[in-house]
């Protein structure tokens, strides 16, 4: 097992130079026909459509078109779905294996979070992004604090604000995430260097700031729906309590929120998941039982073991209760809602899986199927054209969008849970089959057995 830790530090799982698994042509021309799709630019269906997709975008769609001489044809038989490929945005996943894990399950667009290795940067995201080797495309924000406690990259002065926002930029980071304990002279500075890049500020709360100063500054997006519960619900002298905040206080917040147009992360499982461990150890075995463990980076495993949720005191399930009313009310008022899952590093949550787990909690909220996949598919499509210079459009699926797409063998506007078994994923015109997915899920669970034999 220090064999595993000790690669997985180095980055051997996820700086590898040759990419073992193939990646389809994605020039190759495709003609889907036969297929019910769901498109996602507003609550409908569109049935037996013919759609075309050319040079890695979808290139028509009409009910009745011509299919190209030489194109690959995938008959939906009338009976089949096609809709978007998902987009889980917010991940701390830097290795090749978890960009296999997350395509096998559908989503082919990933927003890094944090902790991205260098290696992630400079090696993977470009071969994965190019479609040179199998995943989700790939956007990443770097993350900034005023201390170390937290692993992030530390800024002290308004000067190494705008440095870091310098460097990121030159570095291919796409934000900048800013994080609990930065000082208010280093946001400010940040929000009006990225003015001057043309880069955006997402992230958490900063104590020293609030939400609501943040959001009026320029802030784009809320990193995660809880955030509210530390800046905006309570006030950051108040003693620790476990307590859900007063319903009466959510309608201010939606007001500010609205005003600025921010975006925020409907991360309901990801806190409902924290909830569920904390104060009993005993579950996080329970996590490390679960039969998708087996695609789990071991080092992820290895930490899981360690994290501090199980330690806690009390129970989170009022505030559980209290962010389902917090969402629902977001949704209904139109705050654009994008999903994420904060997967790997908090026990529960493995790449890919545990998005489809946040889309089918997300129904407990009372939001509708349909504002759920839009908050996996269109919103974020939205929020990357909308802040990230020169981003190709994807999350519907319409001529001159980027060729993401799920096949599925039933509505996902019926059953959400059919976009768990996908009978194909396209992404950026590459098609993997529904064999091709269980390969790449199959390399991934070999390469973990053979690292843990020669361990």
């Amino acid at each position: 097992m220090r064999f595993i830790l000790a690669a997985a530090a180095l980055g051997v799982f996820a700086i590898s130079p040759a990419f073992s698994q193939s990646v389809p042509d994605p020039q190759v021309v495709t003609a889907f026909t036969s297929v019910n799709v769901v498109p996602m630019d507003r609550e409908r269906v569109l049935h037996n459509q013919t759609v075309i997709v050319k040079d890695g975008k979808i290139a028509a769609m009409a009910p009745s078109l011509a299919v190209p001489a030489g194109a690959r044809v995938i008959d939906g038989h009338g009976t089949e779905w096609l809709s978007p490929g998902l987009a889980d945005m917010h991940t701390h996943s830097d290795t090749r294996n978890d960009m296999k894990v997350y395509l096998a399950n559908g989503v082919t667009t990933i927003l890094n979070m944090g902790d991205a290795s260098y290696g992630f940067m400079d090696h993977v995201i470009p071969a994965v992004n190019a479609g040179e080797a199998p995943g989700p495309y790939i956007y990443a924000s770097l993350r900034v604090d005023g201390s170390p406690d937290y692993g992030a990259f530390v800024v002290k002065t308004p000067e190494e604000a705008r440095g870091a926002m310098q460097l990121a930029k030159t570095n291919g980071y796409s934000f900048i995430k800013v994080y609990n304990n930065l000082s208010p002279e280093c946001f400010q500075a940040f929000i009006d260097e990225g003015r001057v890049l043309h880069m955006h500020v997402i992230g958490h709360g900063v104590t020293r700031v609030g939400l609501e100063k943040q959001l009026a500054a320029g802030q784009v997006m809320v990193a995660h729906a809880e955030e509210y519960l530390y800046t905006v619900f309570t006030h950051p002298n108040d003693p620790p309590s476990n307590a859900a905040p007063d319903t009466k206080l959510i309608p201010a917040a939606i007001v500010f929120t609205k005003r600025d147009g921010a975006y925020v992360t409907a991360d309901i499982n990801t806190y409902a998941t924290i909830a569920r461990q904390w104060g009993k150890p005993e579950v996080v075995q329970q996590f490390l039982n679960m039969p998708e463990v087996k695609y789990l980076d071991p080092y992820e495993r290895m930490a899981w073991r360690h994290e501090g949720y199980v330690k806690k005191t009390g129970s989170l399930d009022a505030r559980v209760k209290f962010l389902k009313i917090f969402i629902k009310d977001m949704s209904d008022a139109g705050i654009p809602l994008i999903t994420g899952t904060d997967a790997p590093p908090i026990p529960g949550l493995i790449p890919g899986f545990s998005l489809h787990s946040d889309l089918e909690l997300l129904q407990s909220t009372g939001m509708t199927r349909y504002q759920i996949l839009a908050a996996a598919t269109r919103t974020p499509g939205e929020f990357i054209v909308h802040n990230v210079e020169g981003a190709t459009p994807f999350g519907t699926v319409a001529p001159g969008m980027r060729a993401d797409l799920i096949l599925s063998s039933k509505n996902p506007l019926d059953d959400l849970t059919t976009l768990r078994k996908p009978l194909g994923v396209m992404r950026g015109g590459a098609w993997y089959t529904q064999s091709d997915l269980q390969a790449l899920l199959d390399s991934v669970a070999k390469e973990y057995d053979e690292a843990a034999i020669h361990s």
